[in-house]
């Protein structure tokens, strides 16, 4: 199968190219933060402060532990042209944030229109199928001329979700320290965002891709709930679809890297990086998956994450998936292999829904082919309406939504919402943003001027389908089918 994020960004390029050039002259505007002062660039009618830490640095003994309080700095930190990204490898899409990345890296950036007031709070948990990229394209985006916008950076990789058996006998549990540092990061904005004009009572959380599923964890793991009011989760869920793994079978693969923490600990960030992409997880569809699986590792992730959602306070949720996100990469033996391990008794169900064994049918205009159609239903479109039926079951306000336009006229991808919901791309004479900017403020996306957006309910699994035709309201997503599994 292919990794999720090889067409992560082609909707992103060329996009932002623009807002990427040329800042004014540095204002006089500092903000007291956590450690220090922090001083703003003006940049496109906005405040934007680049770089600003929300934990110490994670290096030498502190790689592989919980995020730590915030080194102190003298005098007046200035916003960072280009604040590093975490350490990754090169997948094109993400080549800017590969040339420009460090394990010091903790960092977050903020946009406001203005430091007074009490404006809505958007912060953005970037996607790449936590391997890969950084915060850098929604915190330009025009978005942030209206609200505050945050852009955070987490621990990447083998850097990130690590467990192995000597971190948990340092430490009672180990791996999912990326968690962490959202949560960190999540502190951090309760803490300071009213500095910079925006409302610690009114934070929306964001994410596509890796990034939505890190947004679903943080609804339903404790530590995080408190933080935020409301979620956009856009292709990804808590699971990917994938079950959960234990803390042993995430130990195992830990145990791929050898059992000297110590030599591990003072290993070069590159070194590591290499041997990270030979890690190999079992049950995962493939390699690029491996850290696209939730470890319960009892501490950060106390319990299957379907069990914590089913407890967690409602609030309200925006979570959808594209028509088409992506295919399977590894012929009829992967697409056999995906189908068994997600319905299970139910797999020959799920081959007659399909007809698998049949000859391949004409692929669907808008679906694509039969593989197609199996990988977006399995990974996404499933466990998204999943998702939305136990919060919706909790009594929290949901919308659900299925995206199905193309800039070039052709079909859907995965992340091809993005600039529809973030930049000035719109469907038929619509976009997502002014659904995006009002769920953002008052935590319902529909408004004057807009087609309505039915809510999502238990006992009415409504959605719309934004696309070329408009904004229609819709009934369940392939129920047929999705009603054979319940994964997340």
């Amino acid at each position: 199968m292919p990794r999720p994020t090889r067409l992560l960004t082609h909707a992103f390029l060329g996009l932002f190219a623009g807002l990427l050039l040329g800042c004014g002259a540095a204002p006089a505007e500092v903000v007291p933060v956590d450690g220090g002062e922090v001083r703003a660039q003006d940049w496109n009618d906005s405040l934007l402060f680049r770089g600003i830490p929300f934990a110490a640095p994670p290096l030498g003994s502190l790689r592989w532990k919980p995020p730590q309080p915030v080194v102190p700095w003298k005098g007046v930190r200035e916003s960072v042209e280009a604040p590093p990204s975490c350490i990754q490898g090169d997948q094109g899409w993400n080549h800017s944030d590969f040339l420009n990345q460090s394990e010091d890296c903790l960092t977050l950036d903020v946009r406001t229109p203005k430091l007074g007031g009490k404006l809505p709070v958007l912060v953005w948990v970037h996607g790449g199928s936590n391997r890969f990229g950084g915060p850098n394209d929604i915190i330009l985006s025009d978005m942030g001329k209206s609200v505050v916008i945050v852009g955070i950076r987490y621990r990447l990789g083998v850097f990130g979700f690590l467990s192995h058996r000597a971190l948990t006998a340092e430490q009672g549990a180990s791996g999912n320290y990326a968690l962490m540092d959202q949560v960190a990061a999540l502190n951090w904005v309760r803490r300071n965002i009213a500095r910079f004009g925006g409302d610690p009572n009114n934070v929306t959380i964001a994410g596509e891709s890796a990034g939505s599923k890190d947004v679903g964890l943080m609804l339903a793991i404790p530590a995080a709930r408190p933080l935020f009011a409301k979620a956009i989760m856009e292709s990804g869920t808590p699971g990917f679809g994938l079950a959960a793994r234990s803390l042993r079978e995430a130990e195992q693969i830990g145990d791929q890297l050898g059992s000297d923490l110590a030599r591990l600990r003072a290993m070069p960030a590159e070194q590591l990086l290499a041997a990270d992409g030979k890690l190999h997880d079992p049950a995962a569809p493939d390699d690029s998956f491996t850290w696209l699986r939730t470890t319960i590792d009892g501490k950060a992730v106390p319990a299957d994450p379907t069990r914590l959602l089913a407890a967690a306070p409602p609030k309200p949720v925006i979570v959808g998936s594209n028509r088409l996100e992506f295919g399977v990469g590894g012929g009829a033996a992967e697409r056999d292999r995906l189908i068994a391990s997600t319905f299970g008794s139910r797999a020959a169900q799920a081959r007659a829904y399909y007809r698998v064994g049949e000859p391949e049918p004409p692929p669907d205009p808008r679906l694509g082919s039969r593989d197609e159609q199996i990988a977006t239903d399995i990974i996404f479109r499933c466990p998204a309406g999943h998702t939305a039926a136990i919060m919706a079951g909790r009594g929290a306000p949901v919308w659900r939504y299925e995206f199905d336009a193309a800039q070039d006229g052709g079909k859907t991808a995965h992340a091809a919402e993005i600039p529809y919901a973030f930049g000035t791309a719109t469907f038929r004479g619509y976009s997502l943003a002014p659904y995006w900017l009002n769920f953002i403020r008052s935590g319902d996306p529909n408004g004057p001027g807009l087609p309505t957006w039915p809510k999502f309910t238990a006992g009415a699994q409504q959605h719309v389908r934004f696309s070329d035709a408009g904004v229609t309201s819709l009934g369940p997503l392939r129920a047929e089918v999705c009603s054979l599994t319940d994964r997340l």
